[in-house]
């Protein structure tokens, strides 16, 4: 359920609490934990405190290799942000898991630490949320904000279930895909592999599958 308590209250977390920008502002001004995630949605806000734990932390791991090594594999341009916050000043704040550049059309994110203003360099083509407590937001308010943001495809890894939904994004739509549109010729199941691969191998074990399996498929094509 959407909370409506006021932001000059004591710091609520984990749901989404009307705000104007500036209260926005005012709270990350203030101090919020360095654990925290904080998202805003043109008039909503949410300070998410980021699980700490193996789960979240080793299968973000396996997807950011993942989508590298096929990027790799298949020469596709590609720069990786995690833990970013992109942009659009008034308007929205965004601090997805992991977050991609993918293709042609962009210029090198700014080599500095403020947020990415996604007006002037544009939003990330693959944004991902790592979804271990947050699944419902994940699919629900943060879906719409990603649409809204300009992302062209936004994946939701469930860990509890080693499953991935997939979204394609356009005219600020979105629809669920099982083979990216962002990453040709990746299926989504193929991740849910590495992800169930994750329970009883060790990272390297499964990167090498990975590598043997995209290299086989590469060499099919």
């Amino acid at each position: 359920m959407v909370g409506t308590a006021p932001v000059s209250q004591p710091i609520v977390t984990d749901e989404w609490v009307r705000a104007t920008w500036e209260e926005y502002e005012a709270l990350l001004a203030s101090g919020v934990p360095q654990e925290a995630r904080c998202y805003f949605d043109h008039g909503w806000i949410r300070v998410e405190m980021s699980p700490l734990g193996a789960l979240h932390g080793r299968e973000n791991s396996i997807v950011s290799t993942l989508v590298v090594l096929y990027a790799t594999l298949t020469g596709l341009r590609m720069v990786e942000l995690t833990n970013t916050t992109f942009r659009k000043t008034g308007l929205q704040d965004a601090q997805p898991d992991i977050a991609f550049y993918v293709g042609q059309g962009f210029d090198l994110p700014p080599r500095d630490n403020r947020p990415i203003d996604v007006l002037t360099h544009g939003a990330p083509q693959l944004v991902i949320e790592i979804a271990s407590t947050t699944l419902n937001d994940d699919l629900g308010k943060k879906r719409l904000l990603y649409e809204r943001l300009g992302s062209a495809e936004y994946w939701v890894v469930d860990v509890q279930a080693a499953q991935v939904i997939a979204f394609e994004i356009a005219d600020r739509r979105s629809g669920q895909i099982t083979e990216s549109q962002a990453l040709p010729g990746l299926a989504m199941t193929t991740l849910e592999m590495a992800l169930e691969r994750s329970q009883h191998e060790d990272d390297a074990t499964i990167t090498r599958w990975l590598l043997d399996l995209f290299s086989h498929d590469a060499q099919g094509g």
